[in-house]
């Protein structure tokens, strides 16, 4: 029976502008297994963007709880949330945001040599999923060089570099043509398998959906689970 490295328990997350309230989350309860894949749907601006958010650390919860392992997320220090970030969780978003003066192997090879990673085991590293990834002819290649699907592979290496527990994947293919979306979700699941990664997966895309272990729907500020 797989372990959670993520409990969240009655999460709730409010904005606040200009005296106005919007809950975003409410009472929203999730468990994420060691190496299972979870997918995520639902409609725009229901709060699947602003939960990946608050897993990451990027933003935070106004009420309950998120424990990876036996820490509590929520009372991380700054420096102890950009250590998780680093370690823990592998980020992959709609946008690629790859560094446009920098080639797809430096792109992969900068986090983890930054993170004090050795130089030579960091670009041996980037290489072998470079090559996960289908590029092992396009690594001396600049963003503006490649393609929007290979832009989004190096992404998904990236992501993988620091070994990561976690990968959140946010719409990952929904800047990308039928073609590419397929190749980026296999890609994504493919290496989840391969490297024994646990996913949570946000997307539109409801044959992309379907290749979760469990599949969510997010409604009414809550998660569903269920077949779609």
């Amino acid at each position: 029976m797989s372990s959670n490295i993520v409990e969240i328990r009655n999460l709730e997350k409010v904005y606040v502008s200009k005296g106005e309230t919007l809950t975003v989350l409410k009472d929203l309860n999730l468990d994420i297994p060691e190496g299972k894949k979870i997918t995520i749907v639902g409609q725009s601006g229901n709060g699947k963007s602003t939960l990946l958010n608050i897993i990451s650390g990027i933003d935070s919860a106004t009420a309950g709880t998120i424990k990876v392992g036996d820490r509590d997320l929520e009372k991380m220090t700054e420096s102890e949330l950009c250590q998780y970030r680093s370690k823990f969780i592998g980020l992959v978003f709609q946008f690629h945001y790859l560094l446009k003066d920098f080639s797809a192997l430096e792109n992969v090879f900068l986090p983890a040599y930054m993170a004090g990673m050795n130089k030579k085991e960091a670009m041996e590293k980037a290489l072998s999923l470079l090559d996960d990834a289908g590029l092992s002819d396009r690594i001396n290649h600049l963003p503006s060089e490649l393609s929007g699907g290979e832009r989004q592979r190096v992404a998904v290496a990236r992501a993988l570099i620091n070994d990561p527990k976690l990968i959140l994947a946010d719409e990952p293919t929904g800047n990308l043509d039928p073609e590419n979306a397929a190749l980026i979700g296999n890609l994504l699941f493919s290496v989840a398998e391969k490297y024994n990664k646990s996913l949570v997966l946000v997307t539109h895309d409801m044959e992309l959906a379907k290749k979760g272990d469990i599949i969510y729907r997010i409604k009414d500020k809550k998660l569903f689970a269920g077949d779609l």
